[in-house]
C-alpha cells in the first residue's frame, strides 16, 4: 500500500503541472486526499506497532503475581549487590536495567554524567550505544526485506553500483562474513592529511576511488571477521532503498513506532533532550569528537536504559518484523571453528560449543569514544540486561553473575567479547 501511495501521489503531482485551472483544482483536491490518507496510513502503522509494544508490559495485578512467581525481591537484592560492587570496586559509571518476564527487577545509576564536574547520573541519562547500534541497523534491513524492498541474497551492487568489492551479499554484511577491509584502519592517511570528518558517503567514495584498492581480509562468506565496514555499507543500502537518510529511517520506522522517545542518531539530539545527553570519558578526561563520529550504521545511536527495554520488547515479539524473519537474526552463521561465540544478523550469540546451533542467549557489546555498552537478552527465558556507561570500563561486559541469577541453566561468559566499537 505504501508503494501505491507513492506511485499515485507522484502521478497526481505530474498531472497537476499539466492541468488547466479546473483540472488543477480537481487534481489538487485529489492529491490532498491521497496524501492525507497515506499519511494517516503511516500513522496507523506506527500506532499499531506502539500498541503491540505496550501489550508486552504487564498490568499492575499481572506484575504483582509475576514478581512473586519469579522471586523478584530476592533477585533485586542480589542484583543491587552485584552492581554496587561494580561501582565501588571496579569503577563502573553508568546506568543499568534488568527485567524478566515483564518485571523490572532492577534499575539504577552510578557515578556521574560529567565526572569532571561531578554531575550525578540518573537512569534518564542518554548514552552512546557504540556497536549495540548494529542491532538497529540489522533490524532496519530486515524491515526492508519484510516489505520485499530488498533481498538478503542480493549482491551489494544491486543497490550501490559503484561499490568496488564484488561477490558480497547483503547477508554476508549482516553476519560479518564479507571479508571486507575495516574502514577504521584503511584511510589513516586521510586523517593525517587533515581531511574533513567523513560521512558514510565519503567512506564509500574513498573506497571506490582508492588506488590501490584496500585489500580484503578474505573472500566473501569464507569466514567470520567482525568488521565495522559491513554495517556502514548496510546503512548506505538502507538509505538507497528507502529514500530516507539512515537517521530518518530509524526515527520513523523504529524509534517513533516503538516509543523510544529518548533515542536518536549522533548529533540529531532534540533540544529538549540535550541536558540528558552524556559525553564519553576515559577516566576523568572528556573525549572530544572523533574523526569517524559522523559515520553511522556501525555505531552512533544514543539511548537510555528504559528505551532499550522497549527495544527488547520489540525484539522479543513480532511487532516490527514478522517472527520468522526476525528469527533469522538469531541463527548462528559461522562454524569454521568450535566456539561458544557466534554471530547471526547484527547480533552476537552465545551457543553450546559442542552443538553451535544450540542458542543460549543473544547479546551485543560495544565501546567507542569513552562509552561502553552491553545488551544481553534471552527471548526464550524472557530476560534482558542493559548496561550503559559513559566511562570506558571492562566491568560493563562482565555479567556472568547476572545471567546465572536469571537463568541457572545456561553457561555464560561474555568477558572476552569486548567489541572494537
Amino acid at each position: 500500500m505504501n508503494d501505491f501511495c507513492r506511485m499515485i501521489s507522484s502521478i497526481t503531482r505530474k498531472t497537476i503541472k499539466r492541468a488547466g485551472n479546473t483540472a488543477f483544482n480537481f487534481f489538487l483536491l485529489l492529491s490532498i486526499l491521497i496524501i492525507s490518507a497515506c499519511s494517516g496510513q503511516r500513522k496507523d502503522g506506527k500506532d499499531k506497532v506502539r500498541n503491540c509494544i505496550e501489550l508486552n508490559f504487564l498490568s499492575k495485578s499481572e506484575e504483582t503475581a509475576m514478581r512473586k512467581k519469579i522471586n523478584a525481591e530476592e533477585k533485586a537484592f542480589s542484583l543491587d549487590t552485584i552492581f554496587q560492587r561494580k561501582a565501588k570496586v571496579q569503577g563502573f559509571n553508568g546506568a543499568v536495567l534488568v527485567a524478566q518476564k515483564g518485571v523490572i527487577l532492577y534499575r539504577n545509576a552510578f557515578g556521574y554524567a560529567a565526572p569532571d564536574q561531578k554531575t550525578p547520573l540518573t537512569t534518564g541519562h542518554i548514552f552512546q550505544l557504540a556497536s549495540v547500534s548494529k542491532t538497529f541497523t540489522a533490524v532496519a534491513v530486515l524491515i526492508l526485506a519484510d516489505r520485499k524492498q530488498l533481498a538478503l541474497n542480493d549482491s551489494v551492487q544491486v543497490y550501490l553500483k559503484d561499490f568496488p568489492y564484488h561477490g558480497i551479499r547483503i547477508s554476508d554484511l549482516l553476519s560479518h562474513r564479507s571479508g571486507l577491509p575495516n574502514y577504521l584502519y584503511s584511510f589513516d592517511e586521510k586523517r593525517k592529511q587533515g581531511a574533513s570528518a567523513p560521512s558514510n558517503d565519503t567512506i564509500l567514495k574513498w573506497f571506490s576511488q582508492a588506488s590501490p584498492l584496500p585489500a580484503p581480509y578474505n573472500r566473501a562468506d569464507a569466514a567470520f571477521n567482525y568488521n565495522n565496514t559491513n554495517f556502514i555499507v548496510l546503512a548506505s543500502v538502507i538509505q538507497k532503498v528507502s529514500g530516507l537518510t539512515y537517521p530518518e529511517f530509524l526515527r520513523t520506522e523504529i524509534f517513533e513506532p516503538i516509543g523510544m522517545a529518548h533515542t536518536f542518531v549522533d548529533t540529531l539530539c532534540p533540544d529538549t533532550l540535550l541536558s540528558l545527553k552524556t559525553s564519553g570519558y576515559d577516566r576523568n578526561r572528556k573525549r572530544t569528537r572523533d574523526f569517524y563520529d559522523g559515520v553511522y550504521g556501525d555505531k552512533g545511536i544514543f539511548s537510555t536504559v528504559d528505551d532499550m527495554l522497549r527495544w527488547y520488547m520489540a525484539l522479543s515479539s513480532n511487532c516490527l518484523v514478522k517472527r520468522h524473519l526476525l528469527h533469522e537474526a538469531f541463527v548462528p552463521r559461522s562454524f569454521e571453528r568450535k566456539s561458544r561465540h557466534n554471530y547471526g544478523y547484527g547480533f552476537r550469540l552465545m551457543t553450546n560449543p559442542e552443538n553451535m546451533n544450540e542458542l543460549y542467549y543473544v547479546y551485543h557489546g560495544g565501546w567507542w569514544a569513552g562509552y561502553s555498552s552491553m545488551f544481553t537478552f534471552d527471548p526464550t527465558d524472557d530476560y534482558v540486561i542493559i548496561v550503559l556507561s559513559n566511562r570506558k570500563n571492562a566491568s560493563v561486559y562482565e555479567n556472568r553473575a547476572v545471567i546465572d541469577l536469571l537463568d541457572a541453566h545456561h553457561v555464560s561468559d561474555t568477558g572476552d567479547e569486548i567489541d572494537s566499537l
